[in-house]
C-alpha cells in the first residue's frame, strides 16, 4: 500500500536519489553540501515536498510552493515543480497519487490554482498531467532560463 505524505527531515538523501532520475545532467549534491538549504526548505510553511511511500522506500515526489496573492479574493495560487516517480516504478500510479496530494494540499490552503511547467516534448508526460487534471490550452505557459 502506498502513502502520500510530506517528507521527512531525515530523508534528504532519498530525496536526492529521485533528483537523479529526474536531471541526470545535474551535478550531484551531498547531503552535508545542502544541509543548511534543507533545513530553510523544511522550515517553509509556503514549500511542502510531496512523497509517495511504497514498502518502506520514496517512489514519487513533486514539490509544491504555495503564493500568497492579493487578487482573487486575496487567496493564493501553487506552483508543482520536480515531480519524478523512481524509474522502477514508473506507470503504476505513484506519480498521479503525488501530484493528487499536492492538489490536495493546494486545495485545503484554498489556493485558487495549481500551475505545472513542464520542458519535455513527450506525449507521455503531457498526458500523465491531464490525468492529473491539468489543462495544457488553459494558459500560455513562458519562462525564462537565468543560468
Amino acid at each position: 500500500m502506498a502513502t502520500a505524505r510530506l517528507i521527512g527531515a531525515d530523508e534528504l538523501d532519498d530525496l536526492l536519489d529521485l533528483y537523479r532520475m529526474l536531471n541526470p545532467d545535474d551535478p550531484a549534491l551531498a547531503p552535508g553540501d545542502v544541509e543548511g538549504l534543507w533545513q530553510e526548505m523544511m522550515a517553509d510553511d509556503d514549500l511542502d515536498i510531496v512523497v509517495v511511500e511504497h514498502d518502506g522506500r520514496l517512489v514519487a515526489t513533486c514539490v509544491l510552493s504555495v503564493t500568497k496573492n492579493l487578487t482573487r479574493g486575496a487567496r493564493p495560487f501553487a506552483l508543482v515543480e520536480n515531480v519524478v516517480t523512481h524509474e522502477d516504478y514508473r506507470g503504476e500510479g505513484f506519480g498521479t497519487q503525488c501530484v493528487e496530494a499536492a492538489v490536495d494540499r493546494a486545495r485545503a490552503r484554498d489556493c485558487y490554482k495549481v500551475m505545472l511547467l513542464t520542458g519535455s516534448e513527450a506525449g507521455w508526460k503531457h498526458e500523465f498531467y491531464e490525468g492529473c487534471g491539468f489543462d495544457r490550452d488553459a494558459k500560455t505557459g513562458f519562462t525564462l532560463d537565468l543560468t
